[in-house]
């Protein structure tokens, strides 16, 4: 018995520094995305309105800006637990039924969010074979389109590690890694 507890210890402190690696990723490129995206417009709508003269590439760098923030965001809202759900059957359920139903609806999530990796990794292959470019900043167009597949990855291990967490923590259901599923009495 203490070795099995040893091993779920060792075994949750691993998927907790895989949580944690991802987390302080995702946060840096969502930040640094969101900042450039800004700085870009504001920059261009000063240049066009004051000096009479706008960025060409200006549209396309926003373009690539909002790709990498769409599929960034999908993994950290996985994280926070900030997804749109329906659930009015889930919040109807007793607790034990709500974990099982929780393990379910993650493992499933995360099943289709791999999926998705795959049918995007075939989408960027074919990107790259047509050879198309943007035309104002001459670079690849798959290459705006990377985020897609790192997105539907991070997504699916972050719900695949709640999943776990569902599984080895016995007392509470867990939204995401660092959400507990809790309801509070309204007066």
């Amino acid at each position: 018995m203490d070795y099995y507890r040893k091993a779920s210890k060792t075994f949750q402190n691993l998927l907790d520094l895989v949580d944690n690696s991802l987390s302080k990723i995702e946060s840096i490129l969502l930040g640094t995305g969101v900042l450039l995206m800004a700085a870009n417009t504001i920059i261009n709508v000063i240049g066009r309105f004051v000096f009479d003269h706008s960025f060409f590439f200006s549209g396309e760098l926003n373009r690539i800006l909002i790709v990498l923030i769409t599929f960034a965001g999908i993994g950290y809202a996985a994280r926070k637990g900030r997804h749109i759900r329906m659930s009015a059957l889930y919040d109807a359920l007793p607790k034990k039924l709500r974990k099982v139903f929780m393990v379910f609806i993650t493992l499933c999530t995360s099943i289709i969010m791999f999926g998705l990796f795959y049918f995007s990794l075939g989408y960027i292959d074919k990107l790259m074979d047509s050879g198309r470019i943007l035309p104002a900043l001459q670079i690849p167009v798959y290459i705006t389109y990377v985020w897609v597949p790192v997105g539907f990855f991070v997504t699916g291990v972050q719900y695949f590690l709640t999943t776990i967490k569902n599984l080895i923590q016995k007392d509470d259901v867990y939204l995401s890694t660092e959400v507990i599923d809790e309801y509070y009495d309204v007066d």
